[in-house]
Order: C-alpha cells, then structure tokens, then sequence
C-alpha cells in the first residue's frame, strides 16, 4: 500500500483534531444521569441549573444524581417529566458544570457532519456520523408534537440516549432518543426541547387534551356521502372506547366514524391532536360522527392526559 501524501495525513490529522476538540467541548455539559436500577442515559446541562434528559430511561423520581465530566457527582432533583416527547428534566445546585450551546431552529441538514455524545461509567462517549433524514413537524405516537424530524446516522450505543446531538461547530442541535420510534434512534430538536422543558419547569408536566379514544383512519362509503352531501369521504373509526372516558361519557361507541371536531375536517389521527390544545381542557368540543349510515353530533368534553398514561 502506497503510503498517503503530507497533504492527505495532514488534513486527516486536522480533522481528527478537530473532532476530539469538540467533543471535548461539548462532553463539559454532558452527564451521566445516576437513578438506581435504570437504563442507562445521559443528559445535557440545558440551561443554568437544569438537566435534560430522556423519560424512558428515568424509572424512579428520588435518589437522583448526575455525574459530570470528572467524574464529580452532583445531587439531583426530579422536577418533571413528558414521557409523550420522552423528555424529563432534572435540577442540580452545581454551577460550574459548562452549559450546553444550542444551534438556531433550521440548523440540521441532510449530509451534515455530527457527533453523538454521552456518558456511561464516567467515560465520555462518542460516536461521529451524518444527518441522514430531514423533516417538518411530526407527532409521536403519544401525540407530543415534535417541531422537526431528524434522523441521524449515528451509532447511539448504550447510554447514549439523553445525550446530545452537535454539529461540527459543538452546537447542540437536540436530545438523542431511541424511545421515539421503533426503529431507530431520533434526534428531539432543540426548539422541542426548549418548548417542554419550559413548560415542565413550571408545572411540572405537559397538558394536552385527551378523548379516550382508539382511532382507525378510513374511507366513508360513497353512497353515504352522497347521500347526506358530505364535503369528504375521509373518516376515522372508533375502534376502542376508554371506560370512563371523556368519549365514552359523552356515548360514542365503537364502530362510529369521527369525520370532525369543531368543524375541523379529522382525517389522520395527528388532526385529533393537533385540535385538541391545552386551552380546550374541560372545555366541550363539538365532534361529528356517522353512526348507522346517518350524521349525528355529540359534545365531548375534553380531559387533561395524565403524564404517566400513554
């Protein structure tokens, strides 16, 4: 094998360099989030005082503690948690522990150059690669609105989770998670995560508005439509009914098609949600259905979700 040119080692040493300097960096707001028997994580020092990290890897809320970058170990506290973004926040009295710089909200591209960085048994942990998919808002399977999908090409072994992802630059483009999607790991961008956390900071949970209901996207039979001059053919089904739930008080049933809500067209049950804001909390929404082949309307009101049911 032919030995690489000056100019080739030259530039490939650089850039190793460079790589190890922003880990370096960026690893002086990473911790070690300590919760008894857990699953492992990490977590970023967000803002002065507070910790982000992942719910799904935070099994219990006391005796908390984290371990930063030398292996100090700081008393944590549970302040909150929103398992439907799987973000959990953490408060530490330690204020020498480096705070985490974010990058702006259109920061991460395809293709881009990354590093994935965490801390388990003390070490600091790293793994590079790109940003393999870009996208608009999307809703978790718990319904949280995420602003941005990321997905990056990264090997997010374990304990990484709760880490963050940087940028060449060691700006924080968000929170790695692999309790998002089945099947693979996601990145929860930092306009996310500044919107929950400030939100769990307050309160110490996310309100979000809940039906009880399980929902099924399908197509209304033409003859329907035309028959009662319906403006969509597009429904969704109800095909579980939470006892005691907000539906199930207001008497919707199984096999009934949900075509609205408030005069809102539903087709995909991310429409459900996206109705279904904070502000409408014991509040009545006007839901249209077909039941039997004819219209009907039903006010539901609207229940508050509780952080820990799904």
């Amino acid at each position: 094998m032919e030995p690489s040119s000056p100019e080739i080692a030259g530039s490939l040493g650089e850039l190793s360099n460079n790589i190890a300097a922003t880990v370096d960096l960026v690893s002086r707001a990473v911790v070690e989030i300590n919760a008894g028997r857990r699953l492992r994580a990490s977590g970023v020092h967000w803002r002065q005082g507070a910790i982000v990290t992942v719910s799904h890897a935070l099994k219990h809320d006391e005796d908390l503690s984290v371990t930063a970058v030398g292996g100090r170990t700081l008393a944590a506290r549970f302040v909150g948690r929103d398992p439907s973004s799987d973000l959990a926040i953490l408060s530490i009295d330690g204020t020498d522990v480096q705070v985490a710089q974010t990058a702006g909200p259109s920061a991460a591209k395809v293709g881009q150059l990354v590093l994935a960085v965490g801390r388990a048994d003390g070490l600091t942990c790293a793994s590079l690669g790109i940003i393999g998919m870009v996208g608009g808002p999307w809703r978790s399977w718990r319904g949280a609105l995420i602003d941005q999908l990321i997905r990056p090409e990264v090997g997010l072994y374990h304990g990484f989770s709760g880490g963050p992802l940087v940028d060449a630059g060691g700006l924080v483009l968000g929170i790695n998670t692999a309790g998002l999607s089945r099947g693979s790991a996601l990145t929860i961008p930092a306009a996310t995560v500044d919107r929950v956390t400030g939100e769990l900071s307050k309160t110490g949970k996310v309100s979000r508005g809940f039906l009880g209901v399980g929902l099924y996207a399908v197509r209304i039979p033409s003859r329907i439509v035309e028959a009662h001059g319906l403006s969509t053919s597009a429904a969704l089904i109800v095909v579980n009914v939470e006892p005691d739930g907000p539906a199930d008080k207001a008497g919707l049933l199984v096999g009934d098609m949900l075509v609205a809500l408030n005069g809102i067209a539903v087709k995909e049950t991310d429409d459900v949600q996206a109705v279904l804001d904070p502000e409408l909390i014991g509040k009545s929404v006007k839901a249209s259905i077909i039941r039997g082949g004819s219209p009907l309307e039903i006010e539901i009101t609207v229940a508050q979700r509780d952080r820990r049911i799904c």
